[in-house]
């Protein structure tokens, strides 16, 4: 141990953090990343249940024939709400938050490159959830013009219908957070890593979130000007995207989708890097072919930002469009595919303990790649035609994003909390949470593939009393309501934890990455001393000495 090297050097001076327990003050003035984390993971959570509230009662709604629970306009607004909270103010605040927890401690460094900037970004997402909320105190309601806001419903002026105003102006606040977050995660990543950690040992969490954050820089950009443009339409009268005026409907498709497939990955790479990171851990193995599951993290990001209008192959744009973005979405099946065949290999072979963290992250990988299977049909433009704007396509996507992103969400949840609070979670909760989470899921989500072939429509918000509609819809109904149980049980397995879970100690579940080399929680500067880098896997490496963690590797 008398190798380890001071974390910070001599000639730097340390930055100014607020004190330990100082009161709610040092949480609200915070700089600190670590506080900052937490405070985006309890952010996302209660958007979490915001959202999936609204997911309910869309589901009631749906349980039977021509149901009157809600009317017709509410049950717009529920749709948009619910999907545009699930996707800018749960999955993505909360990966970020994980980032924003991890990431420097994961690279050996004290904090973030820009604190402030991160405290910024953090609390423009709260700014932008009051704004995305405030709408259903308006006169006209909240937006119901879809989470997708295709033009022309989206472009009433703001006279008649203010709700779609409020929803811009917040999910503008949320772009302008998240590129000033991808430029921190950029910027610490490239510059502050401790001396030994080479880009080709950083844990691939960190790849995945270095790949995501320039994703964010790059394609955030191209929806704010989206968004900037439906302002303009709205407030003042252009008419970019108004056809009787000489604008284009599908223009918004454009730009909405050359944000929208990206975006997929960015939710979905950061919790490929949270199974990355789950699985070696609970095989008791090194993740098989780390350069290709690096490698094909770039690949899915370059490949990305060129295949967004296989969402559009239902408005027309003409068969050499239509060949190109279905060659280009089946090919990056390729590097995803990749990814799982690295995860199955890793867990070939070895000494595999199924804690609820490994329960989730197998659980993951089949549940993400029926998601991907689906996708890969719908990528074949004779397919979509078929299902598109169906319930097929409702049923695939929540496959991809619960099935993924949430289901990692929880993985990385179970496996990081002992690190964020010192204390360990309930495992025999954690597995009622987990059955739960795979009966509910399933049960609400399978059958409606079968719904979307039958013909039944998405953004519906009721449906004649056609033979097997009513009794698939009352299934998926029950099994929402499952889902909802298993969320219950996951908040309170976090409330008892909390009050007495056992304590965690500092690596509770041997793992090898340098956040576990610290006390458990991290203290306010994140570590005394930090173990010598030489290797991908620090800790193990100050357990083995003598043998290098990488083949041919050189000892430093």
């Amino acid at each position: 141990m008398s190798s380890r090297i001071p974390i910070v050097p001599e000639n730097i001076k340390p930055l100014p953090l607020l004190k330990e327990n100082e009161g709610m003050l040092s949480w609200v003035a915070s700089v600190d990343h670590k506080q900052i984390g937490i405070m985006y993971l309890l952010a996302s959570m209660v958007f979490f249940v915001i959202g999936g509230i609204e997911a309910l009662v869309i589901r009631i709604q749906l349980a039977q024939p021509e149901f009157g629970f809600i009317s017709p306009e509410v049950y717009n607004q529920m749709f948009t709400m619910h999907g545009t909270t699930m996707i800018f103010f749960v999955v993505m605040p909360f990966l970020i938050g994980v980032g924003v927890y991890l990431v420097p401690l994961m690279i050996g460094a004290r904090d973030m490159a820009f604190p402030r900037l991160n405290a910024l970004s953090f609390w423009l997402v709260i700014f932008g959830g009051i704004l995305l909320y405030y709408s259903f105190f308006t006169q006209s309601g909240a937006s119901e013009v879809g989470w997708f806001a295709y033009a022309p419903l989206s472009e009433k002026p703001f006279s008649l219908n203010k709700g779609p105003t409020y929803w811009v102006l917040g999910l503008l606040a949320v772009g302008i957070s998240s590129v000033a977050s991808g430029l921190n995660n950029i910027v610490t990543i490239l510059t502050m890593r401790i001396k030994g950690m080479t880009i080709r040992r950083l844990p691939l969490f960190v790849w995945m979130i270095l790949v995501t954050s320039f994703l964010l820089v790059f394609v955030i950009p191209v929806i704010a000007s989206a968004f900037s443009m439906m302002l303009l339409d709205r407030l003042l009268g252009a008419t970019f995207f108004t056809p009787a005026h000489g604008g284009s409907a599908i223009l918004w498709q454009h730009f909405f989708w050359g944000f929208g497939h990206p975006e997929v990955y960015i939710l979905i790479l950061p919790a490929f890097g949270i199974i990355s990171e789950v699985i070696p851990v609970f095989s008791r193995k090194p993740i098989f072919g780390y350069e290709f599951v690096a490698g094909s993290t770039v690949a899915i990001g370059l490949l990305s930002v060129g295949v967004w209008a296989h969402h559009m192959f239902a408005v027309g744009l003409g068969n050499v469009a239509n060949l190109y973005f279905s060659l280009a979405s089946m090919l990056i099946a390729i590097p995803t595919g990749v990814k799982v065949l690295n995860w199955v290999a890793t867990m070939w072979g070895g000494k595999i303990y199924f804690a609820t963290p490994m329960l989730f992250a197998v659980a993951f990988i089949i549940e993400f790649v029926m998601g991907g299977l689906t996708g890969v049909a719908i990528a074949s433009a004779p397919i979509d035609w078929v299902v598109t704007d169906s319930y097929f396509i409702v049923a695939h996507f929540h496959y991809v994003l619960y099935g993924g992103s949430l289901f990692a969400i929880f993985a990385g949840v179970y496996y990081w909390f002992p690190k964020f609070t010192g204390r360990m979670m309930s495992e025999t909760l954690g597995k009622w949470h987990f059955w739960l989470t795979i009966v509910g899921f399933n049960m609400t989500f399978f059958i409606q593939h079968f719904l979307g072939v039958m013909g039944m429509p998405r953004r519906t918000y009721t449906y004649q009393d056609f033979p097997y509609w009513g009794s698939m819809n009352l299934v998926s109904t029950i099994g929402a309501l499952i889902l909802a149980l298993s969320i219950l049980v996951f908040i309170w397995n976090i409330f008892v934890s909390l009050r007495s879970g056992k304590e965690a100690g500092n690596n509770p579940w041997h793992a090898w990455t340098l956040e576990w080399a610290t006390s458990s929680p991290p203290a306010v500067h994140n570590f005394d001393l930090v173990p010598p880098v030489r290797g991908r896997r620090p800790l193990w490496d100050l357990e083995h000495p003598d043998t290098p963690d990488e083949p041919n590797a050189k000892v430093v």
